[in-house]
């Protein structure tokens, strides 16, 4: 019996259900999911944070195409940018009372930030900014400003001038940084959107899994660039967007072994994809306002080989260990330098060559939270990396564990990346993680 045939049927069923995937929503219903999303956020997350940072006013100002990055997660889902000059007045009473959201500008900010702000009627806008302040008596009046983290740092000279000249200066003192509510703000995730995010980073694993196959890679023609532009692309067809272009190399036994800065300099070249490469991805999309960060393996099959080698496999397990090391290690309160530190330490006691560079996820990619290493600072990342891990929090789960592969006469560094969530107590990838390489092709040829 010929079973080519059924190979290809397999084939074509197998990517028809791929391409189908998880539901992707049409862009009303997508704004209606954010817009609720926001709602909920103000209400449920918001208040406890303004506690928590002891701030009762946050201020956030900005200009339109010269925005905070803190606002756009504030703007209705209709909104592109802030409009002229926005400020949102966020005011926490006390006594249990709910917030009152404010936008002085010439228009509402969607159901959230009522309009308090007719320039007719109430005369130069900064001015009647400090009028509401005054008439509320804030003890600590929060304005984005932060040394440390440029997603905290969103007002800019001119604004920060602008409100002080309009401030009585008696005020002046209560002015504070708003850096640890602005982060906190941005990095915690709600129940709602984690049942969402599984979902999202479904989908993300999904084209990630479609463009490392021979319905994309036709060895000894394709090219790793070409696999990036084909990722690109699809990312188009889906009616999705990136927050960076993807990235995709080969590693084989005739390739030096090189150090990790040569490695990303080179990340864009294109190099024809050969039977028995190690391919590597780095991938992420950005979806309901929602983004992942993905780093994945394939590898090319040689003729007669139905797996990849034992020894690439077993470096595979030494990086899924080293995923189980640092996520160990996960714990409230500890600043990811801390963590950073126990798990190479560890690492170093199990005989991993490791390198941590994990960040958190979310809003952004290389998002709000604590910082666990950089490729270059295994010694830990003042400030970024002494911020502390905070519950409800999710988290690109980054590193490389090097392996000694004799049969390349070389090591090879097993880059992994998968997005994840810590709960408070225990840390779970969003949508799994990658414990066995994506095989091309998916079904060994028959002899």
């Amino acid at each position: 019996m010929n079973k080519t045939p059924f190979l290809v049927l397999l084939a074509v069923f197998f990517f028809s259900d791929l391409v189908a995937g998880p539901k992707i929503l049409p862009m009303r219903e997508r704004a209606a999911v954010i817009d609720q999303w926001l709602t909920t956020r103000v209400q449920t997350v918001l208040p406890d944070l303004m506690r928590r940072a002891d701030i009762d006013m946050w201020v956030i100002v900005s200009r339109e195409y010269n925005e905070d990055p803190v606002i756009r997660t504030f703007l209705p889902s209709t909104w592109q940018s802030a409009r002229r000059t926005t400020i949102l007045l966020i005011f926490d009473p006390g006594d249990g009372q709910p917030l009152e959201t404010l936008a002085v500008a010439r228009y509402g900010v969607g159901e959230t930030f009522q309009a308090a702000w007719d320039r007719e009627r109430d005369g130069e806008q900064w001015a009647h900014l400090a009028s509401l302040i005054e008439d509320r008596n804030p003890r600590r009046i929060g304005l984005n400003f932060s040394e440390t983290f440029p997603l905290a740092d969103g007002i800019s000279q001119t604004e920060y001038r602008l409100f002080h000249e309009a401030l009585p200066k008696r005020l002046h003192e209560r002015v504070v940084s708003a850096e640890n509510l602005a982060i906190g703000w941005l990095e915690t995730r709600t129940p709602d959107e984690m049942e969402t995010y599984q979902q999202i980073v479904r989908i993300a694993h999904e084209i990630l899994a479609e463009g490392l196959s021979d319905a994309v890679i036709q060895p000894g023609i394709t090219t790793t660039s070409d696999v990036e532009w084909w990722y690109r692309d699809r990312i188009r067809e889906l009616k999705l967007t990136t927050w960076f272009h993807p990235s995709v190399s080969a590693d084989r036994p005739d390739v030096p072994a090189v150090d990790m800065k040569t490695s990303l300099a080179a990340r864009h070249d294109a190099e024809v994809i050969r039977q028995g490469d190690l391919l590597h991805v780095d991938f992420g999309i950005t979806y309901l306002r929602l983004n992942t960060d993905t780093q994945q393996h394939a590898y090319v099959l040689k003729p007669n080989e139905t797996e990849a080698p034992e020894a690439l496999r077993n470096a595979l397990l030494r990086g899924n260990r080293l995923q189980d090391i640092l996520t160990g290690h996960f714990e409230t309160g500890r600043s990811g330098n801390d963590i950073l530190a126990r798990t190479l330490q560890q690492a170093d006691n199990e005989g991993i060559t490791a390198s941590i560079y994990t960040h958190p996820i979310g809003f952004h990619g290389h998002a709000a939270g604590p910082t666990i290493g950089l490729w270059d600072q295994q010694g830990g990342v003042p400030g970024k990396g002494d911020y502390p891990l905070y519950p409800n929090t999710a988290h690109s789960i980054e590193l490389y564990a090097e392996t000694e592969i004799e049969s390349w006469n070389k090591n090879v560094r097993i880059r992994l990346e998968e997005d994840a969530f810590f709960d408070g107590q225990d840390t779970h990838y969003i949508d799994g993680r990658q414990k066995a390489f994506l095989l091309i092709p998916r079904v060994a040829p028959v002899q």
